[in-house]
């Protein structure tokens, strides 16, 4: 669902059914700042915060799609923006949803996604609620991670690991790392092998992603066969890996793209026409 706010900005959020579960997925921010090259959802740069209303609205907009014998099970916060960017205003939106007057939805049924800011992830771990950490780390080392999170450049691998560890110290809480697969760039057999040395000795789990094609973007996703090898050499190494499947591609909304579409659409038709 693409939404336009009340400052004519576009987000968009996700209703996702599966058989045992349904999930929303909602955004933080009005663009994003961290650059990641392979994602839409910052193409744009970083507009603004959402604020603690506007969360909760995309959180209930969605609740109101479901059906009077269907109930809200899971959020991932993993829609437009970086949310520990805005977690003050997070934290208070999903305050609302987790009291027993609100939606009444256990906190170890919300994940949170970060690119890796190891204060921020450290200061959601000392807030005393279990929810989910997932980082997004789409490289195995700090080279290409640099090429693909800019962010990086000032942060590091070892140091983004270290704060997920702490987190799973202080939470108990099993840390997801995000992977996005792009064909020919990070899914090599050696990308895997040095993504379970960094991960062997780690509670952990390996969400892997092919990566979702936009158009304006040089990158596309593995064969299949490549991505059934990564997951085989992750299995080699005692971690635990998964295959995320594909939601919105086929409507080129997936990972920002209805609202790029929406903005370029928009800016196209602000410009004069040259003859």
């Amino acid at each position: 669902m693409l939404l336009e706010l009340q400052d004519g900005e576009n987000i968009e959020c996700v209703l996702m059914r599966e058989p045992d579960r349904r999930t929303i997925c909602i955004s933080t921010q009005v663009g994003c700042a961290m650059g990641c090259v392979f994602c839409a959802s910052g193409m744009l740069g970083l507009k603004r915060n959402l604020s603690r209303a506007e969360i909760l609205e995309e959180i209930l907009r969605m609740d109101r799609q479901l059906a009077s014998d269907e109930r809200l099970t899971n959020i991932v916060v993993m829609g437009i923006g970086e949310p520990l960017h805005n977690l003050t205003e997070l934290l208070a939106a999903l305050d609302e949803v987790t009291a027993d007057d609100g939606l009444g939805l256990s906190p170890r049924r919300i994940t949170i996604s970060t690119v890796g800011l190891p204060n921020k992830i450290r200061e959601l771990a000392r807030i005393g609620k279990p929810y989910n950490l997932a980082v997004s780390l789409h490289a195995p080392n700090n080279e290409l991670r640099s090429r693909l999170v800019p962010i990086n450049q000032k942060i590091g691998i070892d140091e983004v690991l270290s704060a997920a560890d702490d987190y799973f110290e202080i939470t108990g809480r099993r840390v997801t790392y995000e992977y996005v697969l792009l064909s020919g760039l990070n899914d090599l057999p050696e990308h895997a092998q040095q993504l379970g040395r960094l991960l062997s000795q780690r509670t952990a789990h390996v969400n892997l992603i092919p990566m979702n094609n936009v158009e304006t973007l040089p990158f596309v996703e593995p064969t299949t066969p490549r991505t059934a090898e990564f997951v085989k050499i992750m299995e080699q190494y005692g971690v635990a890996a998964t295959v995320r499947k594909r939601k919105g591609a086929d409507i080129d909304a997936a990972c920002g793209q209805l609202r790029l579409k929406r903005e370029q659409a928009q800016h196209a038709h602000e410009l004069p026409v040259v003859s």
